[in-house]
């Protein structure tokens, strides 16, 4: 498994999402993947599903130490004592005694920051997770993050696929040594999967144009991909994109579809992103 360093940690770049997976469905996928060849869970307390994850990864069998967990503190969670809760409540339902990656999940402008790094700083010094980062900062928020905290900031996990352009958070990423993870990385397939760049790529390869926009997140340098998927068949899928490289042109002609700037994860909480 290709993985990516970054500040310490080592990450494995391509993750299961877990987002909107529940239950046995959940636990039954988590320990698919993981036989499968999986190493890398991304779950949050606010998918709801954290219990039926941890169960998976038990059900797999693997030692804790061969799989990289993350979960998330959700953005009205970030005051310090609620942080501090949400976190140990998240080991609870999973299980485990620390994980491996605890991200702020979106930052909270009624909340200093200030006061959100000093709790997720805390909760790496205590043990509960090895790694810290964040998740949906724009590189002004991601800039304040990095002055603010005392331990180095492994990721920042963001909306990431060739239909948006993220080339500002993802230069701001690598700059300060971190990952940048892509969440929604198909763009949830679709149109993308007719682009002409992705169907050529594919007829080149001999792979599906699921594969193609996968090997494009991982073949940029620092780039991690947590695609989700409820299809047992989709995960070996996903999975089998480490055996090929896309070129040159082929890279630049997928990347080029960021022209569109269309995100799906958009909320009234959100940052004010950075403009294209």
């Amino acid at each position: 498994m290709h993985r990516i360093e970054a500040n310490g940690a080592s990450i494995p770049a391509l993750g299961l999402g877990t987002w909107t997976l529940k239950g046995e469905v959940c636990a039954d996928l988590v320990a698919h993947a993981l036989g499968i060849g999986y190493r890398h869970l991304d779950t949050a307390a606010s998918y709801g599903n954290e219990m039926d994850v941890g169960e998976g990864l038990r059900r797999s069998g693997l030692a804790r130490d061969e799989v990289f967990v993350t979960t998330k503190v959700w953005w009205t969670d970030l005051a310090a004592n609620d942080f501090r809760r949400s976190a140990e409540k998240s080991l609870e339902r999973l299980k485990l005694d620390q994980v491996d990656l605890l991200l702020i999940h979106w930052p909270n402008p009624k909340i200093p920051l200030a006061e959100t790094i000093e709790a997720l700083n805390k909760a790496r010094a205590d043990g509960l997770t090895r790694h810290v980062g964040v998740s949906n900062f724009p590189t002004g928020l991601l800039a304040e993050a990095l002055a603010l905290s005392d331990a180095p900031l492994v990721a920042n996990q963001v909306e990431h696929h060739p239909y948006l352009d993220q080339a500002k958070v993802y230069a701001a990423c690598r700059k300060a040594g971190m990952a940048m993870t892509s969440y929604c990385p198909l763009a949830r397939g679709g149109d993308l999967f007719a682009e002409r760049a992705v169907v050529d790529a594919a007829k080149a390869h001999g792979k599906t144009p699921g594969q193609i926009v996968l090997r494009w997140h991982v073949q940029q340098d620092g780039v991690v991909a947590i695609p989700r998927t409820t299809r047992k068949e989709r995960l070996a899928e996903n999975f089998d994109m480490f055996d090929f490289a896309l070129t040159d042109g082929e890279m630049a002609a997928i990347s080029a579809l960021g022209v569109k700037n269309a995100r799906i994860c958009g909320y009234d909480f959100s940052p004010e992103w950075d403009a294209a």
